[in-house]
């Protein structure tokens, strides 16, 4: 059933139904104003638009104004924002005027207090770090959100999740061959070996995105891998993804144990579809690895699966427990922004061409599953069931909204 359908029976249903069956008017095209502050969260170095992506809204009759030095951490210059035809101010209140605000973070409290009425959000929510007062105050300026954590493709997948996911997974094993290395007093071991000298060996708990990535820069790099993951099926995924086999096995605490008192490099990469991630790796466990090896913990930023875990920052990245070093950054993504802010990028920049098409983002829901999908506030109603029962906040069907505006 397409989704015109679907609304036009739930029409029916309420008894709403005029004299002909509602259905979607072809919009004409609408002309978007976005707006992009400079991001203040701690140490969050990303852009959701490169001076590219801009070039191409403005060339299709799109308005974009950017805060001062908003790219520049991502060493993208106010000038190429400017050639790309965006509007530069130093005026933070102007930027929040635009009709669509785009953030990497999701907003202050400040920030959203800076907010018009009616204006559409998009960015992530951070569920575990979300306050009742962030929704709460989203609603009453009747804000229409899009969370990145949830907007699905055509394809069913999570794009920002997965996108996000490949760097970090990337990023995890670079940064463990790094501390690995005498410049960061490690114990001086090229992770993939050389002829006659043993390569790493690197543990990897979980084979989604983030684990399927580091077991493929791993394994590129020359190093011995194992993978555990309590789902058979991922487990199947990932060697067929990276196309050779490796030694996979459920979470098995005996051979878990073996295999990280043998191991160079451990890379957390569970994943929670709510609240904490799983604790998998247990204090003892890390009291046994050898002195000198390597945890990175992708994971933190759910709480971590290591017990011996807890939140570092990119400026103080590492600590030692039992003579491991604990790598638990939750934004590894920001350590490499310019490729982060171009992955993002490449995300957003096709979706906000098919709103303006579409005729806005009313239109851009109605036809889109996906973006529904990711719609958690709309008009200022919470539409997504989950946060409502997390913060004990009324929650209102979407299509049921969409069917009484016919």
């Amino acid at each position: 059933m397409t989704s015109s359908n679907k609304f036009e029976g739930i029409v029916s249903k309420l008894g709403l139904e005029p004299m002909e069956s509602p259905v979607m008017v072809e919009s004409k095209t609408s002309k978007l104003y976005i707006g992009m502050p400079k991001e203040w969260s701690f140490q969050e170095h990303r852009i959701g638009l490169t001076p590219e992506a801009v070039r191409t809204l403005v060339a299709n009759g799109h308005r974009v104004i950017i805060e001062s030095n908003a790219g520049l951490e991502s060493h993208f210059l106010d000038t190429d924002y400017s050639e790309a035809g965006a509007e530069i101010t130093s005026s933070r209140e102007e930027v929040f005027k635009a009709d669509v605000i785009i953030k990497i973070a999701p907003p202050q409290l400040d920030e959203i207090t800076l907010m018009q009425m009616n204006q559409t959000l998009i960015s992530p929510i951070h569920l575990p770090t979300m306050k009742r007062e962030y929704l709460t105050r989203l609603i009453d300026k009747k804000v229409t959100a899009l969370a990145f954590e949830y907007t699905k493709d055509e394809a069913g997948f999570f794009p920002f999740v997965r996108s996000m996911s490949e760097i970090a997974g990337n990023s995890s094993i670079l940064i463990a061959a790094e501390y690995l290395s005498n410049a960061h007093d490690g114990t001086g071991i090229l992770l993939g070996g050389v002829s006659g000298v043993p390569p790493a060996k690197v543990v990897i708990l979980g084979a989604g995105a983030v684990g399927t990535s580091a077991a493929r820069a791993a394994i590129g790099l020359g190093a011995v891998v194992s993978v555990f993951d309590n789902n058979v099926y991922k487990l199947q995924r990932l060697q067929e993804r990276i196309g050779q086999r490796v030694f996979t096995s459920i979470i098995s605490p005996e051979t878990l144990y073996q295999e990280l008192r043998h191991a160079d490099v451990a890379i957390g990469a569970i994943h929670s579809k709510k609240g904490r991630s799983q604790v998998i790796v247990t204090e003892d466990m890390v009291s046994q690895m050898k002195s000198g090896s390597m945890i990175v913990d992708v994971s933190i930023d759910q709480g971590g699966c290591f017990e011996t875990s807890h939140v570092t920052s990119h400026s103080h990245p590492t600590f030692k427990n039992y003579g491991v070093t604990h790598y638990c950054v939750p934004n590894i993504a920001s350590r490499v922004s310019r490729t982060a802010s171009y992955a993002i990028s490449n995300i957003l920049m096709p979706i906000l061409l098919h709103c303006g098409d579409l005729g806005g983002i009313k239109g851009l829901i109605f036809e889109d599953g996906g973006i529904r999908n990711g719609i958690y506030i709309y008009n200022g109603n919470l539409t997504n069931e989950h946060l409502s029962k997390l913060f004990n906040i009324k929650n209102t069907n979407l299509e049921l909204l969409f069917a009484a505006n016919f």
